[in-house]
């Protein structure tokens, strides 16, 4: 029986220092990310979201902006994992400098491409930033990958 994977990850923007919150994974897909994680059963996508923001960061957002989602689709077993993306500007409380996720830090938006970037992340941007795409989706496989397709 083929799995289904539902994830989040959420952009954290800082419109008045033009910054954005990110955090220097160490777990798996490690890099530079925004914060996010699994949604657990029973949980809303939104909810879920909120929650693993709240956990990596200590900062509650609020206000979310949907920006698009990652599927990517595994040829051999039939396994499915998607990736929820969202965007917000709302959010208050008490950042966490680290967890045991990484590191969490704001840094300039200008300066986001120039950082080491979990893989992909960098191609994903523009759904963040511009609202330029609606999905990504792409293959995966033991014998393969192939790039995502953004649309």
């Amino acid at each position: 029986m083929a799995n289904v994977e539902l994830t989040n990850m959420c952009m954290v923007y800082d419109k008045l220092n033009h910054k954005v919150l990110v955090q220097e994974r160490l777990k798996s897909w490690k890099g530079i990310s925004f914060p996010g994680g699994h949604v657990e059963d029973g949980e809303s996508l939104v909810e879920a979201t909120i929650r693993e923001v709240k956990e990596e960061t200590g900062l509650t957002v609020s206000e979310l902006e949907a920006c698009g989602v990652i599927y990517w689709f595994n040829d051999e077993t039939g396994d499915r994992y998607f990736v929820f993306n969202y965007r917000t500007e709302v959010y208050h409380g008490e950042l966490i400098n680290m967890t045991e996720e990484g590191k969490v830090f704001w840094v300039d938006a200008d300066d986001l491409v120039n950082l080491a970037l979990s893989p992909g992340l960098k191609e994903r941007l523009p759904m963040f930033f511009e609202k330029q795409y609606l999905e990504g989706f792409g293959i995966w496989s033991e014998r393969r990958t192939k790039p995502l397709i953004f649309r």
